[in-house]
């Protein structure tokens, strides 16, 4: 199964990404870029990490490739080749990855718990990694919004919601470090690192809204246009029931990321 194309609103989105933003620039400074390096940035949604990563590699190259076409219109609008030379968007299935460059690094942030098929991911980017090559990715890990999934499977039980809800499989895959160094081995990685770090997110109440409405949409997809905001406000108002904000008014919402450095062989 490959990299799923799920209907992501791009403009949406990069309103209600401040968090998946601070984690990139947290990555990127893991990197300790020397300028000259070529990167493979996977699921690179509308490009403000690839165009990141390009301003500190000045005399290298950034590759942004994302599944959802939307992503990519918006990330080539942005960020025109005419004034960022050395950064370039391609339409592509993380699953499938098929590159003729050989690349320095391949990174990714906040993207890859969407993906199911991670042994083929980690092919393909070996394939087209220089020996000795890194990758750096971080996505959510086991155990990852596990406040905000428990108040949604009970709300998915609730009578006024069941129905639309009787097909419905999630499609994150938040996992741990014992299956994922396995398939590093298998793909020719050598593990450095794989990690399972905890990060608390914050939110005002309408920014949570916000947040559940752009990262969590298979959820409201699966409702009629009309009732996906008394949802999500359902959804809100259930969370913080459970998780009050804090005395400042912010609402914490804890996360595990999943981190994993290696090395190609």
């Amino acid at each position: 199964m490959g990299q799923n194309e799920h209907n992501w609103d791009a403009d949406d989105y990069e309103k209600n990404s401040s968090a998946q933003l601070q984690w990139a620039e947290e990555l990127i400074a893991k990197l300790g870029l020397l300028g000259s390096e070529s990167i493979l940035d996977i699921g690179c949604g509308a490009g403000r990490i690839s165009a990141r990563l390009a301003a500190k590699v000045k005399y290298g190259s950034v590759v942004g490739i994302d599944l959802s076409e939307s992503m990519i219109r918006h990330a080539i609008a942005l960020f025109p080749s005419d004034r960022y030379p050395n950064l370039s968007f391609r339409l592509m299935d993380a699953t499938e990855v098929d590159l003729p460059e050989k690349f320095d690094i391949a990174f990714s942030n906040a993207v890859l718990h969407w993906v199911r098929n991670h042994p083929a991911v980690l092919r393909g980017v070996r394939s087209c990694l220089k020996k000795g090559g890194r990758i750096l990715f971080q996505m959510g890990g086991r155990g990852n919004a596990s406040g905000i999934l428990e108040v949604l499977q009970g709300i998915q039980a609730h009578p006024k919601w069941r129905s639309y809800f009787e097909a419905f499989t999630p499609p994150y895959h938040f996992l741990g470090p014992e299956e994922y160094i396995g398939w590093l081995r298998e793909a020719g990685f050598l593990p450095v690192r794989v990690d399972l770090i905890p990060k608390d997110m914050q939110h005002s109440l309408e920014g949570l809204i916000g947040w559940l409405r752009t990262t969590w949409f298979p959820y409201t997809d699966c409702l009629p246009i009309e009732l996906r905001d008394p949802f999500l406000r359902g959804l809100a108002d259930a969370y913080c029931a459970k998780h009050p904000p804090d005395p400042g008014g912010l609402i914490h919402v804890k996360m595990v990321r999943l981190e994993v450095e290696a090395t190609a062989m």
